[in-house]
């Protein structure tokens, strides 16, 4: 290997010089040695070989790595980025190539953090090479989805902001936008802001095109994007905002084919849901979604308690913190410590009275049927304005 190096270096003319080094990079692909091609790698790297030369050859290795054992693929490329990154900027193009094939290599073996990671150090935002902003925002996205597979919020949310800002300039491309919609409804399902991944999740299963691009859109996806809606919906912090999210879910002809209907039927009529209600649902949950809280409460726990809560409030004018307690499956205390928050947030209509430890609620009947009455006054107002208009002889366009 020294020699053929040496007598590859001591040629003039750069074409020999070139075709030289390919018969030694061929050599090294073939053999079983990865110490020759680290050797080869060095040289390379070095002084000695004129960048044009080293340019060209370091992407023909990078783009024939497949040749080696995986083993080696990855040993070998890793060397190549470490022995590379003193003069980055001048193989920026070769790192690139190493990079996703590493990645690639990773996403086979199911290491999706680790193909994440080999991805987002590729620069992006060099000033050297020009990246248009498709690859940029196919790169975020990919990465974003490989984070989501290890279920990692936080460096899923970076990429993802990341290709918000890319995506101005690349609104044709359908399936990249697709992608990134789906990444962000995931990523905000993971963090438990519930509420907010349902309408993106409903907006992804209204999809009306069953062909976007090269990609295939099936009925099952969308109804699994439907389903989550519903999910995340359940889940949500109990409220007015999340009732009318329930309404609209509820009203949508598709939902009612849904395995997790009956419970969604239950939850929008402000029904309590007893325990086996409750069993059955969490067989449809995911891991993130019966995650413990730090009140050792779970996910779903503190969904069910405050929707029976608040189904409680419709049910009666007042309740004493220990039958209410009783109710819900949970201490008094807790019970009014939940109860309280609901109404400070302004999730739910009541007062509590700490002395006789009891709740009262609030029906809003009464400003509805005041809302009612002055939409009444105002039709009528309006009326006798018209009349008048009509007796005086003037024409009214109705």
């Amino acid at each position: 290997m020294e020699s053929a190096l040496a007598s590859a270096t001591a040629i003039g003319d750069q074409r020999q010089k070139i075709e030289q080094y390919k018969l030694i990079l061929s050599s090294v692909l073939s053999s079983p040695d990865i110490g020759q091609a680290k050797r080869f790698i060095d040289h390379m790297v070095s002084d000695d070989v004129p960048l044009v030369v080293s340019r060209q050859l370091l992407q023909m290795f990078a783009q024939e790595l497949g040749r080696l054992e995986v083993d080696a693929q990855k040993e070998v490329a890793h060397y190549a980025l470490t022995q590379i990154q003193p003069r980055v900027v001048s193989f920026e193009e070769q790192v690139l190539i190493i990079r996703e094939k590493l990645a690639e290599l990773y996403e086979s073996e199911e290491q999706w953090s680790k193909a994440a990671q080999m991805l987002s150090g590729i620069d992006l935002d060099s000033g050297i090479r020009v990246l248009d902003d498709t690859y940029k925002l196919s790169k975020c996205v990919k990465i974003a989805c490989l984070y989501l597979e290890d279920d990692d919020a936080i460096n899923a949310e970076a990429f993802i902001n990341k290709a918000s800002f890319l995506l101005v300039n690349t609104s044709q491309h359908e399936v990249l936008n697709l992608q990134y919609k789906v990444c962000y409804a995931r990523i905000l399902d993971l963090k438990r802001k519930f509420l907010e991944a349902a309408l993106r999740y409903y907006d992804i299963s209204q999809i009306e095109k069953r062909q976007i691009g090269d990609e295939e859109i099936d009925e099952d996806a969308l109804e699994q994007a439907l389903s989550a809606a519903v999910t995340c919906t359940i889940l949500a912090a109990a409220g007015p905002q999340r009732s009318r999210v329930l309404a609209t879910l509820y009203k949508d002809e598709r939902c009612s084919k849904l395995k997790i209907y009956p419970i969604l039927q239950k939850v929008y009529l402000e029904r309590i849901l007893r325990k086996p209600e409750i069993d059955a649902f969490v067989k449809e949950l995911k891991a993130h979604q019966k995650a413990l809280l730090p009140d050792n409460f779970t996910v779903l726990d503190r969904a069910m308690i405050e929707h029976n809560l608040l189904s409680a409030s419709k049910l009666y004018t007042n309740i004493s913190f220990e039958e209410l307690g009783n109710l819900l499956g949970i201490a008094p205390q807790q019970a009014e410590k939940i109860a309280s928050r609901m109404i400070y947030e302004d999730r739910m209509r009541g007062s509590i009275d700490q002395v006789e430890a009891v709740i009262h609620f609030e029906d809003d009947t009464e400003e509805l049927q005041q809302w009612d009455d002055q939409i009444v006054g105002l039709c009528q107002a309006l009326n006798d304005i018209l009349d008048t208009m009509t007796s005086k002889g003037i024409v009214v366009p109705v």
